[in-house]
């Protein structure tokens, strides 16, 4: 990393730290607050904004890096709208329908820019170019990580927390390609939500709110973009989905759980993963660092993805299949009952425990 971009992070950093404070008076005097219910795990009112504050880090790392050099006109037209939808959202409670037209004009500007994913890698079966597909396929990618993100935000410095080790991820990947423009939007990104950190982690004394949430994951969605994009190809379509595995792994499972239960998908409930650790007795931090150290498990997978062989590489995609399918049976994801592997583990011990006892008589 050159100096003007460490400066850069270390300023996004300082920002958060400084602008914070503000943001949490101001929140706390517009009303801008997470109120408790029956959903959620706080049991006081908090002021939400924390999002405003990531921006500005972000901004101040922009100019100071040097990137406002770079042609990102799209991209920053689509943070701010992001951003605004996720502050009025935190105000006044938009509805689904208005927050994901919201998103969808912002990933349209990016799309219409040419930054598209137009080549997708996967590994045994090759490389589809997706021709006129590929203006809808970055529309998805952006709209989708965007909310994965969004889901997570359930505990004191989970979304935070697990957004910077992603990004950390794609920027080590970036850096060892030597793709310097991927790597300068992660460390600006990271440097300014590990400021926020300093006051969401537990207990917290504000919430990002939506327009933390949504911004955090547009960036990771246009950051792992960049990395997909014809003249960069830094990595296959797969891996990506490895270094975000936390999120899709549990958003999947909710519309799994969802559908098993007769429940619209859209439907919020209290059986997201964070939810079912603190069911089982673990404290808030204990739970928030478990799921940290399950995202570095899928960013170490993703680094060594890249590494390994084909045969290597689907080693590793079976191996976090079957972990994550196991943390779910095991933890009640999707309900109590649903334990395929593990009762198929306990019929295969209890058959050679038979045999076994058998053979001694």
């Amino acid at each position: 990393m050159d100096t003007r971009l460490l400066v850069a992070t270390i300023a996004s950093f300082l920002t958060v730290i400084l602008v914070t404070p503000f943001i949490i008076r101001i929140a706390r005097l517009l009303n801008a607050t997470d109120k408790p219910n029956h959903r959620k795990v706080h049991d006081k009112v908090m002021p939400r904004w924390g999002g405003i504050g990531i921006f500005a880090g972000v901004l101040v790392g922009y100019f100071l890096s040097g990137l406002y050099h770079i042609q990102l006109t799209g991209i920053i037209i689509g943070a701010v709208l992001i951003l605004i939808i996720g502050v009025l959202d935190d105000k006044y409670t938009l509805s689904a329908k208005a927050k994901l037209l919201g998103q969808f004009c912002a990933a349209v500007i990016v799309a219409s820019t040419g930054l598209n994913v137009d080549l997708i890698t996967i590994p045994l079966i090759g490389q589809f170019q997706l021709g006129s597909l590929d203006f809808i396929a970055t529309i998805v990618w952006i709209i989708t990580i965007t909310n994965i993100i969004n889901l997570i935000d359930g505990l004191d410095g989970l979304a935070a927390g697990v957004s910077v080790i992603i990004t950390s991820t794609i920027a080590f990947i970036a850096g060892t390609h030597g793709h310097m423009l991927i790597v300068a939007m992660s460390v600006i990104l990271i440097g300014s939500t590990l400021g926020f950190l300093v006051y969401n982690f537990h207990p917290a004394k504000i919430f990002m709110g939506d327009a933390g949430s949504l911004f955090l994951g547009y960036s990771i969605s246009i950051i792992s973009l960049l990395g997909l994009y014809k003249s960069v190809t830094l990595f296959s379509f797969v891996v990506p989905i490895i270094i975000l595995g936390v999120p899709v792994f549990d958003t999947l499972y909710a519309i799994v759980r969802r559908i098993a239960n007769r429940k619209p998908i859209a439907a919020p409930d209290k059986g997201h993963l964070h939810h079912r650790l603190l069911k089982m007795g673990f404290s808030h931090q204990a739970t928030v660092l478990m799921i940290y150290a399950l995202s570095i498990i899928f960013s170490a997978a993703a680094v060594l993805f890249q590494a390994t062989s084909l045969w290597g590489s689907i080693t590793i995609v079976i191996a976090l299949i079957l972990m994550v399918e196991i943390i779910a049976e095991f933890i009640g994801l999707v309900s109590h009952r649903y334990k395929p592997i593990l009762n198929l583990y306990e019929k295969i011990i209890t058959t050679i425990t038979y045999g076994l006892e058998k053979n001694k008589h």
